[in-house]
């Protein structure tokens, strides 16, 4: 451990170590007992890797300098070397210097005083080729053959012309003819174009190439492709068999000094379609109201129409292309619903041995809030789950079709990935719809070490998915959308869900609770109705146009099904003069009373299956019916007949021939089958957080100040002390409790005969402290440390001075 590190950290003010806690909370879970302890965790490989992939494009290029330069570096030395790099020469460099290396010093990445910065210790190990350059020439020639390190240096030293260095160690004598600007100039002069320009393309990074045979022996005046000119003369190295680099001090030479290119010391500006914020918001709020109807539409047909698990889990692709048909909506969009009802808990898996996706009793709970309400609870399931509902669709490393609901469609970083996305939308001006591209380049610019494919394919995701939540509107992040994502820490994003509920609300239509009744057996909804009403008009009418208005059809079918739910005709009768702005039409009485009096008639039993019917003459309808021979009917009364079908294929088939039967317990009770009702007892897996990531600052200024005392107890301890020459003390054990008992009560301390658990005597100075259940607890200056000694293993206790 470096102690000039350890002294700096341990020098901080507690205000500086509240932010590092802050910045990188991983230090201390758990805490640590002391500062040299925080100063070996926040530079452990892993601990540095996670504090760089914080840091922006310029933080990053300041940290990348001070890692390659010889340290310490001064602020000015700094700034000599980062402002040839700016591609903005008209911003103030200075400031946004002074910051970055403040960013830095807060993280811990670097320390010491402007006039002597260094990195920390692990930063140069964490950075894999800092600022595209590769390694130095003593590192990049390290296996080569002292022979052949010989014979590169006289060739090398022979083209500069310069005196050869006798003795010198070859590696040691190749990096300093490296190093000299002068002599790779006049090497560079020597090579031909072709190999310049091999040059050229490893000159800004990455500065490695794979070429057959990379580790040939080969002279300049043997050398014949671009590759073996440069080999020759130690501009390229092997670092492996099919791996060349190019040594740093040859790149430096080839940058002119430079470390950087085009380097930005402000994030690039966002680039898109501007519109109306107003119009931005009531578009989002259009889109979260029609995502919300989505969800309970889906949930409302699962309750009744379960979709069945899959043997490896997930939905089936049938189930979902029936999915998608049900809510109108692209195959993608119905997995986003689905996906999203799974993280906000309001469908799982359950329903019996096979397994079907049901909704949970918490969809029954999410169905009593308010509309914006509800789409907070969802907004927030999807900024939190690390599911990917983008991947559904596609073909898995093992060409494999990912399904939705598949237990292996996860991301570990897509709520990170989400949260940054929407973080760059809320720095754009209101109204402004950023392109794909510039928000890729802004996640450049702030998370240079988080890129790759995986990443950039999130970036799409996450803007076509927030456009059908209604968190974004044309392509704007909405007021509400700006409010769910304002959080700080845990403790305020229930707060932050509940402030964009707030916002959302006066953009939400306000729900109705009445219907127009018409001749034609439908009813028109001027608008989105109540939940109450929704569900029971859904119950007892069939949708049959959706708009700006909802048109629902009455039919025999539809009435008979609210009847099977174990509803009476006086009691639909009454739901519709309830809320029917018009008289109930006779056409839809009569359909209603009518249904209501031929249901039940017929009920249904178990023989294997059996029909009961108090006229018999309906029953002989039935026996003289042909689609009833499949049934093998066979006439046991006059008012029954048995069938050896299931009670269950009975009563649809029966129903297919025209009749309205019900079914019924061995005890003849009716029995009311409540399709609509169905839940999953089945536990949905836990949500993550939707906080931030940080700790709170009381956590934070709890484990400063734990650490701040232990430190002190680190640095106030005694070193050990020797124990006495000569025979260990022997006593009696009435008399070795009664001086242990003395010593504590006075504070002194004694020398006692300790046998350990091998049986050997050794002796001990110590202070004892208490003495309970026969072992002594006390402070062992021999071993400077706190112990618990069993009193049947003391052999004797003789009293210091």
């Amino acid at each position: 451990m470096d102690m000039d590190f350890v002294d700096w950290l341990r020098a901080r003010d507690d205000e500086r170590l509240r932010a590092l806690v802050a910045a990188r909370p991983e230090l201390v879970t758990p805490v640590p007992a002391h500062i040299p302890g925080l100063a070996s965790r926040a530079t452990s490989l892993s601990a540095t890797g996670r504090a760089l992939d914080r840091l922006d494009r310029f933080a990053l290029a300041t940290l990348e300098t001070l890692a390659v330069l010889p340290s310490p570096v001064s602020l000015a030395e700094l700034r000599a070397i980062v402002r040839p790099a700016l591609a903005e020469p008209g911003r103030d460099a200075d400031a946004a210097l002074h910051e970055a290396v403040e960013r830095l010093r807060t993280l811990a990445l670097a320390y010491g005083p402007d006039d002597a910065l260094a990195p920390a210790p692990g930063v140069r190990e964490a950075l894999e080729a800092p600022a595209g350059l590769g390694p130095p020439a003593a590192e990049v020639f390290r296996h080569h053959p002292p022979e052949r390190l010989k014979a590169l240096v006289d060739d090398i030293e022979e083209i500069a012309e310069g005196d050869p260095a006798d003795g010198a160690d070859p590696r040691e004598r190749l990096a300093e003819l490296l190093g000299d600007p002068a002599v790779v100039a006049k090497l560079l002069a020597e090579v031909p174009p072709k190999a310049r320009a091999a040059l050229d393309a490893l000159t800004w990074g990455p500065p490695t190439g794979s070429i057959p045979d990379a580790g040939r022996e080969v002279r300049p005046a043997t050398a014949r492709s671009p590759v073996e000119h440069l080999l020759a003369r130690g501009l390229l190295g092997a670092t492996g068999e099919r791996m060349v680099t190019l040594p740093r001090e040859v790149a430096l030479h080839l940058r002119d000094g430079r470390l950087h290119r085009d380097l930005r010391t402000r994030p690039p500006d966002l680039r898109g379609a501007e519109h109306d914020p107003a119009l931005c918001d009531r578009t989002a709020a259009g889109q979260a109201f029609t995502f919300v109807r989505a969800v309970e539409e889906l949930c409302e047909r699962w309750s009744v129409e379960p979709p069945g698990v899959l043997r490896t889990g997930g939905l089936a692709v049938r189930d979902l292309k029936r999915t998608a048909q049900l809510l109108e909506l692209p195959e993608w969009a119905a997995a986003l619903v689905v996906e999203v009802a799974f993280a906000a808990g309001l469908i799982a898996s359950g329903g019996g041995v096979e397994g079907e996706w049901l909704p949970t009793p918490a969809y029954d709970t999410w169905l009593t809030r308010p509309g914006e309400r509800r789409w907070a609870a969802l907004a927030a399931a999807w900024l939190a789950t690390d599911r990917v509902p983008g991947l559904v669709g596609e073909r898995d490393e093992r060409d494999r079709l990912r399904g939705a609901l598949h237990p292996d469609l996860r991301g570990g970083a897509a709520p990170e990935i989400r949260s940054a996305v929407l973080g760059v939308l809320a720095t754009a001006p209101a109204g402004l719809a950023p392109t794909v591209e510039s928000v890729l380049d802004r996640l450049e610019w702030e998370r240079p070490r988080r890129r790759g494919a995986f990443r950039d394919r999130m970036v799409e995701f996450t803007l076509r998915e927030a456009e059908q939540l209604g968190v974004t509107g044309l392509g704007a992040l909405s007021g509400h959308g700006r409010a769910l994502i304002d959080r700080n820490d845990e403790r305020n994003a229930e707060e932050s869900t509940a402030r964009a509920a707030e916002t959302l609300a006066p953009l939400l239509p306000e729900p109705v609770d009445h219907v127009l009744l018409q001749a034609d057996l439908t009813a028109v909804a001027p608008g989105p109705l109540t939940s109450e009403l929704r569900r029971s008009l859904a119950l007892v009418a069939d949708v049959e146009s959706t708009g700006g208005a909802t048109v629902y059809r009455f039919s025999e079918h539809s009435v008979r099904r609210a009847l099977d739910a174990g509803q009476g005709a006086d009691e639909l009768l009454a739901m519709l003069e309830r809320h029917s702005t018009t008289p109930v039409p006779q056409p839809l009485r009569y359909l209603v009373t009518d249904v209501a009096r031929r249901h039940g008639r017929v009920r249904v039993g178990t023989a294997s299956a059996y029909i009961r019917c108090d006229d018999p003459a309906v029953l002989d309808q039935v026996m003289a019916d042909r689609q009833s021979l499949p049934l093998r009917l066979r006439r046991l009364a006059s008012t029954v007949i048995a069938s050896r079908s299931s009670r269950a294929v009975l009563v649809d088939a029966l129903r297919a021939m025209g009749y309205a039967p019900v079914a019924e317990s061995l005890e003849g009770d009716v029995l009311i089958s409540r399709l609509d009702a169905r839940r999953t007892d089945a536990v949905p897996p836990p949500r993550p957080p939707v906080g931030g990531s940080g700790p709170d600052p009381e956590t934070v200024a709890a484990a400063v100040r734990a650490l701040r005392a232990g430190d002190a107890a680190h640095l106030a301890r005694r070193p050990p002390v020797a124990a006495p020459d000569g025979e260990l003390p022997r006593s009696p054990a009435s008399a070795t409790i009664s001086a242990l008992r003395e010593a504590i009560r006075t504070g002194g301390r004694v020398w006692i005969g300790y046998l350990d658990n091998q049986g050997q005597a050794t002796g001990r100075i110590l202070e004892p402290a208490r003495m309970e259940g026969g072992y002594l607890t006390a402070y062992d200056e021999t071993r400077a440390a706190v112990h618990r000694f069993a009193l049947h293993r003391i052999t004797g206790v003789s009293a210091i001075e």
